[in-house]
This record gives C-alpha cells, sequence and structure tokens, in this order.
C-alpha cells in the first residue's frame, strides 16, 4: 500500500492555471503508475491523466488535452498535474491515485487514492 497526499488546489478564474501535486509513502514510488482523476458535484469521478513508472508515457482524457500535462519526479516521490486554461467545468475534487500495473490502463488497475484537493474555477 501506497499512502498519498495532494496539494495545490484552490480557486482560481477562468484561464487561469493551478498546479496540483501528489506525494506518495509507504512503498517504492517507481512501482506505480500515477495517475489524476476528478469528481464534479452530482457526478462520476472520472479520469484525468496518468503516467507510467518512468515518465515516459502519458496519458489524458479528450477533455483536458493540450490543457493539463502530467509528470514525475522519482527522487522525491511526487507526481504533478500542471492546469492551464481552466474552464468551470474544470471545477472538482481532484485525486491522485496509485497504480502497479501499466499507465495505460491504469483507470482499471487503482490500487491507492489519496484524499483529494477541491480545485474551483470561476467566471
Amino acid at each position: 500500500q501506497v499512502q498519498l497526499v495532494e496539494s495545490g488546489g484552490g480557486l482560481v478564474q477562468a484561464g487561469g492555471s493551478l498546479r496540483l501535486s501528489c506525494t506518495a509513502s509507504g512503498r517504492t514510488f517507481i512501482n506505480y503508475a500515477m495517475g489524476w482523476f476528478r469528481q464534479a458535484p452530482g457526478k462520476e469521478r472520472e479520469f484525468v491523466a496518468a503516467i507510467s513508472w518512468s515518465g515516459g508515457s502519458t496519458y489524458y482524457a479528450d477533455s483536458v488535452k493540450g490543457r493539463f500535462w502530467i509528470s514525475r519526479d522519482n527522487a522525491k516521490n511526487t507526481v504533478y498535474l500542471q492546469m492551464n486554461s481552466l474552464k468551470p467545468e474544470d471545477t472538482a475534487v481532484y485525486y491522485c491515485a496509485a497504480s502497479r500495473g501499466e499507465a495505460a490502463s491504469l483507470e482499471w488497475s487503482v490500487s491507492d487514492w489519496g484524499q483529494g484537493t477541491q480545485v474551483t474555477v470561476s467566471l
């Protein structure tokens, strides 16, 4: 099991940027593909982005392609989500996720979740 702690959420105006961070502890970080999900009020949790253990492969939901970038620093046991050109529809609780499987299939193989961080985008 790996423990995940997110940070970096907040309130931002539409068109602005935020960077989320997720720091892992408890297990060897490089053994895990990492990802981000989000859940808006009244909606199901949805996949946002994933990154392989090496950082060499990344995957994005169509709704965030070209605006969000996922990266990781294995020396710091941290994964990031850089969010640019934010829209009100990006408002959600963002969750960090870890998987021992492949990043390409992370949506279906999450083993550990963070507690979530709120992102609110205003007009």
